[in-house]
């Protein structure tokens, strides 16, 4: 559970900057409050640019031991991205530079995929 200081500090996060920093700076020390700083972050980033940049550094970081919160991260990023400005990034970050090529398969077994792909490249039949 988060304790009252860290609640106080990120309740003043207006954009989801201080939550993905306390994250970038606290890795492998925050992972059992890990799901409210994501809930914190859903929360209060309205274009889903910290959501998708969480998720990518979380990848990289460990991408399966994260999996489940990276999931999260890009469910919210798909909806709070409607201008598509953060989805192309995170797309290529978490499923590879060679995603195309690999579209057909990835759309049937991964609905993340599915959904993001469909929004990027709505013109294709998948």
């Amino acid at each position: 559970m988060m304790d009252q200081d860290l609640k106080k500090q990120l309740s003043q996060d207006q954009d989801g900057l201080l939550t993905y920093e306390y994250i970038a700076n606290h890795i492998g020390h925050c992972d059992e409050i890990m799901d409210e700083l994501v809930d914190n972050m859903i929360l209060v980033d309205s274009t889903g640019q910290f959501v998708v940049s969480a998720a990518r550094y979380l990848y990289a970081i460990d991408g399966k031991h994260y999996s489940d919160v990276i999931s999260r991260l890009i469910a919210t990023a798909i909806e709070k991205d409607r201008e598509r400005r953060y989805l192309p990034d995170l797309i290529t970050s978490i499923w590879g530079a060679d995603y195309q090529s690999r579209a057909e398969e990835l759309n049937a077994t991964d609905d993340n995929f599915r959904r993001i792909y469909k929004r990027i490249t709505p013109t294709e039949n998948i």
